[in-house]
């Protein structure tokens, strides 16, 4: 698989997501249009969106609810795509949202592989492969990134790093979509700075190339060592990511 044809199919999946055209997603010109329930959506999100901003670089493309469509349009087209992204800015739309009873919310950077340098880098402890049946008993705390109890159903397969027989550190991937898999990193805090995170991710990685899959990673904007990790182990940023939820879901999740 090369890395055209990876962003390809990223974007392919966007456009589901999202409501939109693959061309849309390349356009120099912004473009909105009204979200939609899609059964191929990749399976954690939402739908219909009440406002999502997605770009890949070249402009903005908003799948909204129409009650905000005509603001929308407005206002990615009254700054910079980064500026859109970003505060001062973002108080515009929270100032709009709250007459929704919504909020911005998971402002993302998301990374595909560079399959040029990708590559299983070595690791200090010794790395296995397991299934499901291998790691059901896995769900707990240190291991949220890499496994989602709540969805344990997608979670697909985990590179694990040992010390003896204690798992020090787990990559594992869930199957969001149909055509790829997300991956998420934990590394227990005494094991981190030597290198266990990359050499996972960059191990699960190759491992769900091989399976026909493409591998993609995801961090908040201000997490700089997951973003660290994700440049290390290979990835490359591919597109940046802004929704939006009801306030009462985001008071929950702040207690």
């Amino acid at each position: 698989m090369t890395n055209q044809e990876i962003l390809k199919i990223a974007m392919e999946q966007t456009a589901i997501d999202s409501n939109c055209k693959v061309e849309d997603l390349t356009s120099k010109q912004n473009v909105v249009v009204i979200s939609k329930p899609n059964q191929n959506a990749r399976r954690y999100l939402s739908l219909p969106f009440f406002c999502d901003l997605v770009s890949y670089g070249s402009n903005i493309v908003a799948s909204v609810d129409e009650r905000i469509a005509d603001f929308i349009l407005e206002y990615i087209n009254h700054g910079t795509i980064e500026h859109c992204f970003e505060t001062p800015n973002l108080y515009l739309l929270t100032k709009e949202f709250e007459k929704y009873g919504k909020i911005p919310c998971f402002m993302a950077e998301y990374f595909l592989p560079d399959v040029d340098i990708l590559a299983a880098l070595p690791c200090t402890y010794p790395v296995k492969l397991l299934n499901p049946d291998d790691f059901s008993q896995l769900y707990l705390s240190q291991w949220s990134n890499a496994l989602c109890e709540k969805r344990k159903q997608l979670d697909m397969l985990v590179a694990a790093a040992y010390d003896n027989d204690k798992i020090i550190g787990m990559a594992g991937c869930s199957a969001d979509c149909d055509s790829m898999w997300q991956i998420g990193i934990d590394v227990l805090p005494e094991y981190r700075k030597n290198g266990v995170a990359a050499a996972l991710t960059s191990h699960l990685a190759v491992e769900i190339l091989k399976r026909g899959k493409v591998p993609f990673y995801c961090c908040a904007w201000s997490n700089i060592g997951s973003a660290r990790n994700a440049l290390k182990s290979g990835f490359r940023p591919a597109w940046v990511h802004l929704t939006s939820i009801d306030t009462e879901k985001a008071l929950e999740m702040m207690r």
